[in-house]
């Protein structure tokens, strides 16, 4: 049963990779006021996360797009991105 459950429960460094990776994909490709607008959008759909199809998992994933575009916010979102890569990079030998 614990099996099952790692492999169905994301650990919470997954997580935090997960999110880096798709903080530098969007930071790298997509411009910034399509950023803002997907950000809303996924902001919105996450309000509406009794629907099946959404869930709340989009109204996270909206505010760090749109953080993006907030200088203040872009500048903390990024040291947090780097205060956690070099976190989960394993020491060289």
């Amino acid at each position: 049963m614990r099996k099952l459950l790692l492999r169905i429960i994301p650990s919470k460094r997954h997580i935090v990779e997960m999110t880096i990776r798709s903080v530098r994909w969007a930071d790298r490709r997509l411009p910034p006021v399509m950023r803002s607008v997907v950000g809303v959008l996924l902001m919105i759909g996450g309000i509406f996360s009794f629907l099946p199809v959404l869930g709340l998992w989009m109204l996270p994933a909206g505010m760090l797009l749109v953080a993006l575009d907030v200088p203040l916010l872009r500048r903390r979102l990024l040291e947090w991105v780097a205060r956690h890569e070099s976190a989960l990079d394993p020491p060289d030998r």
